[in-house]
């Protein structure tokens, strides 16, 4: 009996023990959950729908920027539309896309047609024009903040200097004007001096003093209006940066803790030099770790709009020793951060600070910022507003039309051609006249009596 038991449970068909291996492999591929309390290296990306919509709309604004500097780099600042498709193959535009994407902001682009050739031309409307003019003097309104921001900039790499041709790169982000280099840079050597070399890549920008009212970041801004406001623990506040996950981020009870854990870390200041220090121990590479995390940070918060391409971070790695996987180094503070792949068919990660936006826009706003968000609001306007405002425009100048018309036939049948044996001024007045406008008439009342007059006489004599 027993033997037979036993041979039993050796058979592989013997259900309960199919139900005993199955049950031993599950929890074998069964991870435990974590209870380590440090922040996990590899996470995954949560999205926040109110930064990837802003990106949208910049995707759009691109579009149209590149537009814009194509129809300003025409004679005249006119484009033929004859020639829209071949000059639009350049911004990565296929055939027939060109006219169909002007279409669709009337706001910006204004399609007419020229009295004399015949043609339709493209040109920008008065409301781009104007954001370009506001646009340009707010940039120049606030170089002496340019010059500041780059200052710091340069005081934030290891050596004191950065490449010519990376400050150049990132130059829209920065608020810094096209012709930068002579400027800024050239324009006041008491804050630069420009390393020349023979070619352009080689040009190194340093700066001349570390001055040590610029080595305040704007982290440390915040944490003392956030002790003064809300009178939390000093220990707690020192090292600490505020965090906002996305809506939908899980934050479980050890994450929680681990969070908790780093926000007390001491880290070495992004524009202290640490050329000293031994960074080989843990201790070192935990500071080292948070300083990056506080130089991406202070280096977002020297933008315009607070936000910049990792692809241009980047470029500053070596010189400000950020880690090597940059993507992953951001998702891992994605409280702090926020990486949006919206904007560029993926091809470039826009990487935003959380803590500087609130419902889409930003919560300390400059005036370029301000200059730029113009834009948007005219990319984002419909085209049955644009109708309405260019009728409201043309309605003066339609109805002159027709009135002159009007009155050009009515000469005609009186037997003046186009009422040619007139002075101008005289019928223009006529045509004010016609329009009852506040326009003072040629004839008084005593003309009006000399009609009378000469009326009454004829009657005499006809009787």
């Amino acid at each position: 009996m027993l033997v037979f038991i036993s041979l039993g449970f050796l058979n592989p068909r013997f259900k309960p023990l199919k139900t005993l291996q199955s049950t031993l492999y599950n929890l074998k591929l069964t991870k435990p959950m974590s209870q380590s309390t440090s922040i996990p290296k590899k996470q995954l990306r949560v999205r926040d729908h109110g930064f990837d919509n802003y990106m949208e709309i910049e995707k759009k604004t691109r579009k149209v920027l590149k537009f814009q500097s194509l129809i300003l780099s025409q004679y005249n600042q006119t484009l033929p539309i004859s020639r829209l498709d071949n000059l639009a193959g350049r911004l990565g535009f296929k055939q027939f896309e060109a006219g169909a994407f002007i279409l669709k902001f009337p706001h910006v682009f204004e399609v007419y047609e020229h009295p004399v050739q015949r043609v339709l031309y493209c040109r920008l409307t008065r409301k781009a024009v104007n954001q370009i003019m506001q646009e340009k003097e707010a940039l120049l309104a606030q170089i002496p903040d340019a010059v500041t921001r780059l200052r710091k900039l340069i005081m934030m790499s290891n050596e004191g200097r950065l490449r010519l041709e990376h400050v150049r790169i990132a130059r829209y982000e920065f608020g810094l004007p096209d012709d930068f280099e002579y400027s800024v840079v050239l324009k006041y050597p008491q804050f630069f001096r420009l390393v020349d070399a023979s070619e352009t890549r080689n040009k190194y920008i340093e700066v001349v003093d570390r001055d040590r009212r610029l080595t305040v970041c704007a982290i440390e801004k915040v944490r003392e209006r956030e002790y003064r406001e809300k009178g939390m623990d000093a220990e707690d506040v020192r090292f600490k940066f505020m965090v906002n996950f996305p809506p939908g981020f899980k934050i479980g009870k050890y994450y929680r803790i681990a969070v908790w854990k780093w926000q007390r870390v001491p880290y070495w200041s992004p524009y202290e030099d640490i050329s000293g220090y031994d960074l080989r121990s843990i201790e070192a590479q935990k500071r080292m770790e948070k300083r990056a995390v506080a130089t991406i940070h202070e280096l977002l918060s020297l933008t315009v709009e607070k936000k910049i391409t990792m692809e241009r971070i980047a470029h500053f790695r070596m010189a400000m020793n950020l880690p090597n996987k940059l993507k992953g180094f951001l998702l891992q503070h994605q409280g702090i951060f926020y990486v949006s792949t919206r904007g560029n068919h993926g091809k470039l990660h826009t990487v935003f600070l959380r803590e500087a936006y609130r419902k889409g826009e930003l919560v300390e706003p400059n005036g370029l910022y301000l200059a730029r968000r113009k834009l948007c609001e005219l990319v984002l306007s419909s085209s049955r507003k644009a109708n309405v405002d260019r009728g409201l425009v043309h309605y003066r100048g339609d109805r002159e039309d027709d009135e002159m018309e009007r009155f050009r036939r009515d000469c005609s049948e009186d037997g003046f051609e186009g009422g040619k044996e007139r002075k101008d001024g005289e019928r223009e007045d006529d045509l004010n006249l016609n329009l009852s406008c506040d326009v003072g008439s040629d004839f008084t009342d005593e003309d009006d009596d000399v009609d009378g007059i000469e009326k009454a006489e004829k009657a005499q004599l006809n009787g």
